[in-house]
């Protein structure tokens, strides 16, 4: 009992250790679809086709193993997915169980131009080469191309690599088998030359002692890629599944590659031949012994003689050594950066100056993909690159592109691609050279390209180049046209004396602006623009439009290229059409003004004269009725239709008074705004919306009733067009200007397509202009109106 209880507290103790020491599902970075998909369909079933190393079925431990199904696992831990496994003779089957709807995705499939059309792919996980196999003794490295015709080579038909070697070594000379086994077993009976087998299946086969004598001699160059398939149907599971993948470390493909596909002979106790051998060693050590008795006085001369090679070979292998580390030093301190770059494009190697361009601290460039410094360098491009590289033997490839630095910035680079083989591995090695000093001559040289341009586009005319000069920080011309004659009369060498320049030639009056103009671009290194009087030669005045663009140099000078054009006629007519508009507005302004004056007087004369009349014809009419009404009852009656006719003439001369003159104007811009809101709103039913100031300053009977007529011109727009539910009419202060704003709700209308007898707007603007004033309209179809006037209150 007490034997237990120390087990059970063994055993607490080291649960803690196990759950530490199991390895942490790698983190998967999903966006939000893709985790909502995940988490709705936990549950996958995966098809598999039972082919060894990639997947058999133990029947007496009942479970899957293989490399495939060593992967799924690995992906099944990281996205947290249930598998429901389901096994398959061949891909036929597994795709007839896809059609049927029983699988939802499936491990180590290739693609092909019919799977496309069934399944979903990822990118390739894992790479199965095809393998040159021979003879173990005296064997040497192949290359597919120097096979003589007369050497058989046994392959596996049909198949894709037999296609491949057809195509593309057509004197090759090719033996066809049904299977790898078969292959194998021409190379052992000496029937064929060379076999060429993939490597997992090399894997499998070379655990059996038949083939301990073969050996790995080359790579045909056509490898296996294997994928994840998945329903064509569910594109969400392809992107996750594409997630997944990534996530995987590198490494732990490499160790599923090396323990399940890499080939492994069988040992030498297993060798048939393992005990005779053990006998002749037995033999030879004999005759070995009794030749070192007869050896020993020739023991010494030889000794000497290995000592003197030992010697020589250490001085060569520390010459090597010293090779190397300056073939080593001379990567690292190259300022061309290099990357050694495996299949899965993986970076295996980079140098500092590599890490410097890219942005990157040391050594964290390593196992990156190059996708993660060019985002446009997916799977598909990257294997099209490393087939070109690896069957080229012309000419490293070269191209330019931009790659993402660690701070997130493009820096431009010249690539470079070289195919290497070291050792057992194939790179390809890219060479990366910063081009940013190349590119930044080529836009100085477009930019000197575009001012030849512009200055070609500015002539006829005089075209000059101003700088200002660095060391006495004057300003001078270094260029000026031949058109300088033709418009001012001076030679340009002339113009270009320090004490001429073209301010000499600005018109004494226009002279304070120009400097100001030029001094303000020449404090800020900005464009300007000026317009202005100049004298030519002979003293007569012309009109000039001189514009210039600043340019910064690569010294960091700034200079100014610009043109004088001669403006002289467009400019009188400006002149002239200015003052004719002018006057033309003045006399309006004295029209309305008399207009006004003459209504005003006549809506007096209206009220005073007819209203006295008016007055004394009722009395008249009243006294009539009191005198008279008891002698004619019919009389009484047209005394009283009299009255009332007098009453409405009464209205009649009130209205036409008012329309002439409102009295409400002698009351103030407010109160008339107010009244005439609440007569709109009496005659269209249309709320109307007032604010006015209560404390506004007196302003001049002119400009009174000028803002009362457009009020009623504007309110007078909106009932016949607006179709408006509201009206909203503002009266505000802004500084030394009064403001009246009036909007509606209506239907809107497009500002600029007016038409050409509609004089509403036109009459409207003329009267504020006349008023020293602006107006401002705001229109859109479907968004209503909103007309703002500001006159000064001087």
């Amino acid at each position: 009992m007490i034997r237990l209880r120390r087990l059970w507290v063994i055993g607490c103790l080291c649960l803690p250790l196990i759950v530490v020491a199991a390895p942490a599902p790698t983190a998967v970075q999903l966006d939000p679809a893709q985790s909502q998909w995940l988490e709705q369909h936990r549950s996958l079933r995966v098809g598999m086709v039972l082919q060894a190393p990639f997947a058999q079925f133990d029947r007496r431990l009942q479970q899957l193993s293989g490399v495939n199904v060593e992967v799924m696992n690995l992906l099944a831990r990281n996205l947290g997915l249930d598998l429901t496994w389901r096994n398959f003779s061949d891909q036929a089957e597994l795709e007839h169980a896809l059609a049927g709807g029983e699988i939802d995705l499936a491990p180590g499939l290739t693609q092909t131009p019919a799977g496309l059309r069934l399944w979903l792919f990822s990118d390739p996980y894992m790479r199965v080469p095809q393998l040159i196999v021979g003879p173990r003794s005296g064997a040497v490295a192949v290359d597919v191309e120097k096979i003589g015709d007369l050497e058989r080579v046994a392959v596996r038909m049909p198949s894709s690599v037999a296609d491949y070697l057809r195509a593309t070594y057509p004197s090759l000379n090719l033996q066809g088998v049904p299977g790898e086994r078969q292959a194998l077993q021409l190379v052992v009976s000496e029937q064929a030359r060379f076999a060429v087998v993939d490597e997992a299946q090399l894997s499998r086969l070379s655990r059996e002692s038949e083939f301990s004598e073969l050996a790995v001699v080359g790579d045909i160059g056509f490898p296996q890629l294997l994928r994840v398939a998945s329903r064509r149907d569910w594109p969400l599971l392809a992107d996750v599944l594409e997630r997944g993948l990534q996530a995987i470390p590198a490494k732990d493909l490499e160790e599923l590659h090396s323990r399940w596909l890499q080939p492994k002979y069988p040992r030498l106790s297993e060798s048939p031949g393992f005990w005779q051998n053990l006998a002749l060693l037995f033999a030879a050590l004999f005759f070995s012994g009794v030749a070192i008795i007869v050896w020993q006085r020739r023991q010494q001369h030889f000794l000497e003689h290995s000592l003197l090679a030992a010697r020589e070979d250490l001085a060569l292998r520390l010459g090597r050594e010293e090779a190397l580390r300056l073939s080593q030093f001379s990567l690292d301190q190259s300022t061309v950066g290099i990357l050694w770059v495996h299949w899965d494009s993986h970076v295996r190697y980079a140098n500092r100056a590599a890490e410097s361009m890219l942005g990157y601290a040391s050594g964290e460039v390593l196992e990156r993909p190059l996708i993660d410094f060019e985002p446009q360098l997916h799977m598909d491009r990257w294997l099209d690159l490393w087939k070109r590289a690896r069957a080229s033997d012309e000419s490293a490839q070269r191209f330019e592109t931009q790659w993402l630095r660690a701070d997130g910035s493009l820096l431009p680079v010249d690539v470079s691609l070289s195919f290497l083989r070291f050792r057992d591995a194939e790179y390809l090695v890219v060479y990366l050279t910063d081009v940013s000093e190349r590119r930044r001559a080529q836009a100085a040289q477009r930019e000197s390209e575009a001012r030849l341009k512009g200055i070609a586009a500015n002539v006829p005319g005089l075209v000059f180049r101003l700088e200002r000069d660095p060391g006495i920080d004057e300003l001078e011309f270094p260029y000026i046209s031949e058109g300088s004659e033709a418009l001012v009369g001076y030679a340009p060498a002339e113009i270009q004396a320090p004490d001429m320049g073209l301010r000499n030639l600005v018109h004494s009056a226009d002279r304070a602006d120009y400097h100001r103009v030029q001094d303000q671009a020449l404090a800020s290194d900005s464009d300007w623009s000026w317009q202005g009087r100049i004298l030519t030669r002979q003293g007569e005045q012309r009109w000039a439009d001189i514009k210039a663009s600043a340019r910064t140099l690569s010294n960091g000078r700034v200079v100014w290229d610009g043109i004088v054009w001669d403006i002289t006629q467009s400019k009188q007519v400006e002149l002239e059409l200015a003052s004719s508009q002018e006057q033309l507005r003045e006399l309006a302004a004295h029209l309305e003004s008399v207009r006004e004056e003459e209504k005003a007087r006549i809506a007096r004369e209206v009220h005073d004269e007819l209203g006295q009349m008016l007055t004394v014809l009722k009395l008249e009419t009243s006294m009539c009725e009191l005198a008279y009404a008891d002698l004619d009852p019919g009389l009484t009656e047209r005394l009283g239709s009299m009255k009332r006719l007098i009453a409405q003439l009464f209205q009649l001369v009130r209205d036409v008074a008012t329309a002439l003159r409102p009295p409400i104007l002698d009351a103030g811009i407010a109160s008339a705004i107010e009244w005439q809101a609440r007569r709109f709103e009496a005659r269209t039913q249309i709320p109307c919306l007032v604010e006015v100031p209560e404390n506004l300053p007196p302003l001049s009977d002119a400009k009174a009733t000028g803002l009362f007529r457009v009020l009623q011109e504007v309110l007078t727009n909106v009932m016949r067009h607006a179709q408006a539910h509201t009206v909203e009419i503002s009266l505000t202060l802004e500084g030394p200007m009064l403001c009246l704003r009036v909007s509606d709700d209506g239907v809107g209308f497009v500002v600029d397509d007016s038409r050409p007898s509609s004089f509403g707007l036109v009459g409207m603007r003329e009267r504020v202009l006349m008023l020293g004033g602006d107006m401002h309209l705001e229109s859109e179809p479907g968004e209503g109106t909103s007309l703002s006037v500001r006159i000064p209150l001087d």
